[in-house]
């Protein structure tokens, strides 16, 4: 197994952000974004990190960014270690495939949330409701059932450690307007619809997924990570089988392990068993392989 990268630790750059799985340095006109291999669940780091994932992270995003360049531009200026700016080749080992410079943007304070089928918050809100986010569902549906038409479904944008709320457009249109409130509904619902169709080729169903937007200089795109299974629910399509939970290549498994020990999703997490660790990145590189062949 390869070294795990839990955090990085660059003097030689200007740190700015440590997400729950990025680092973010400050290159002056751009970014150095850097995926860790640090995972979390219900919104808390977990403390063991998973070997490899940063990079499955990365080059899944990078297979995302170029195919919706025609839907809408992204910030991604380079992936190439080799043609970095000289303060970052000291570090150019930790950097290799799990690395991107971006350009700055102005994030949008919303997540972008598309369900194409019913699963997780979403079933539980219908099963109390009959909604997801003040969006009036079908009668009788079970659990994973596809959806009639992926829906929108926004949250907040929480500080570390906080949790994400579910959102109905009207408070979305309240936090970025009304005009951009559509746009990125629209765009999301669109990106969306061809990330699942191509996915759906290579046999995996993108259940739900959240895109981040940002703005430069008025223009609006894509920004973070796309169609990652950290973003996503990822099912085999071989298996689907509504009326209950799916087999997935995703965190899913995580968080089935964790409430099968009834953790109460708060920190401090667990410590995770190892076998849990390796099924983990087993499935990130099995979501990989199917979808860009490598």
């Amino acid at each position: 197994m390869e070294p795990a990268l839990m955090e990085t630790d660059f003097p030689d750059l200007k740190l700015v952000k440590r997400g729950k799985v990025r680092d973010m340095y400050d290159l002056g006109d751009t970014l150095l974004m850097v995926m860790s291999d640090r995972i979390s669940a219900f919104d808390v780091i977990m403390p063991n990190p998973v070997p490899g994932k940063g990079k499955v992270l990365t080059q899944i995003s990078l297979f995302w960014f170029e195919a919706m360049r025609p839907l809408i531009d992204n910030h991604l200026v380079s992936s190439d270690v080799e043609a970095y700016p000289a303060e970052c080749r000291p570090y150019a080992e930790d950097l290799f495939e799990r690395s991107m410079i971006v350009r700055k943007a102005e994030p949008l304070p919303i997540e972008c949330v598309v369900r194409g089928y019913i699963s997780g918050s979403g079933w539980k809100s219908y099963r109390e409701n009959g909604d997801i986010c003040g969006i009036k569902l079908p009668e009788g549906l079970t659990e994973s059932d596809r959806l009639p038409e992926p829906i929108f479904t926004p949250s907040t944008k929480e500080e570390l450690g906080q949790h994400d709320i579910n959102i109905d457009f009207a408070a979305a249109a309240e936090l970025v307007g009304g005009d951009m409130a559509e746009r990125v509904k629209r765009l999301s619902i669109d990106i969306y619809k061809k990330g699942a169709a191509m996915a759906d080729e290579k046999g995996i169903i993108i259940a739900d997924t959240k895109f981040e937007f940002g703005l430069i200089d008025g223009e609006l795109i894509l920004i973070d990570e796309v169609l990652t299974p950290d973003s996503s629910r990822f099912w085999p399509k071989d298996e689907y089988a509504p009326g209950g939970p799916q087999k997935s290549y995703d965190k899913q498994y995580l968080r089935d392990y964790l409430l099968s020990i009834e953790w109460d999703r708060n920190p401090p997490a667990p410590s995770l068993p190892d076998n849990v660790i390796d099924n983990t990145i087993k499935k990130y590189r099995e979501a990989l392989t199917q979808l860009t062949g490598r």
